[in-house]
């Protein structure tokens, strides 16, 4: 009797125990809701706060476009050119002379190859001159053969009229002493190098003479003694 009344005894507390236990899991779920909900609300208002009042102005402004680069590089700042030395300043000796006063100048060679243009390259390249009597023999002497033709294509900042200076004008009795031309030319028909005039030429004569994969990108070890501007 002892026994049977300890074990109902102890039936009894642990029905009660579990029905304390169930009640107050019931009474902590709605607690743990709210407070679930209440930490969403709060993280939300965080979000679209932050969205709707930014710390900074500039978080309104939209990013600036980046500058358009082409074959030619980017218009006024980091530009490419093409430069050309004509048969008759390869057999001059001069492509040592051309590239040492590009180089010294601080410009970066990104391609360079030897080739005898075909007809159908010479003729576009000069398309230009198609209305002047020189033009037949200028595009013969071009892919004549006797000697290549070498195709650069150099970078640097202004690298474009910067080149320009640095050959010297087409007609070598009008180039400046210093230049390329004003320096070892005499002729017109004889001025030895080529280089691109504008942006927009240089552009299309990269893309003429150069497939993309032949351009090199690469840096400079010395590039901050050449370019920094502080």
């Amino acid at each position: 009797m002892l026994f049977t009344r300890m074990a109902t005894t102890l039936r009894s507390g642990v029905r009660f125990a579990s029905t304390r236990t169930a009640g107050a899991a019931a009474r902590a779920a709605p607690i743990g809701v709210m407070a679930g909900v209440a930490g969403l609300a709060a993280v939300s208002y965080g979000v679209i706060s932050s969205v709707s009042n930014p710390i900074h102005n500039d978080a309104k402004k939209p990013a600036p476009e980046a500058p358009l680069k082409t074959a030619a590089g980017v218009k006024g700042g980091v530009e490419r050119t093409f430069i050309a030395i004509k048969p008759d300043g390869v057999q001059r000796g001069m492509i040592s002379e051309v590239i040492h006063r590009f180089e010294r100048k601080g410009y970066k060679l990104v391609a360079i190859k030897a080739i005898v243009p075909p007809k159908a390259l010479a003729e576009e390249h000069y398309g230009d001159l198609k209305a002047r009597p020189f033009y037949p023999g200028l595009v013969s002497y071009m892919t004549s053969g006797k000697a290549p033709v070498i195709a650069m294509v150099w970078e640097g900042v202004d690298v474009i009229r910067q080149g320009r200076r640095i050959i010297g004008a087409t007609n070598p009795l009008d180039a400046e002493p210093g230049s390329i031309r004003g320096d070892y030319t005499i002729s017109v028909g004889r001025n030895a190098i080529h280089g691109s005039d504008s942006f927009e030429s240089a552009t299309i004569e990269i893309g003429l003479w150069f497939k993309p994969e032949e351009v090199y990108n690469w840096q400079f070890a010395h590039a901050e003694w050449i370019e920094s501007k502080n």
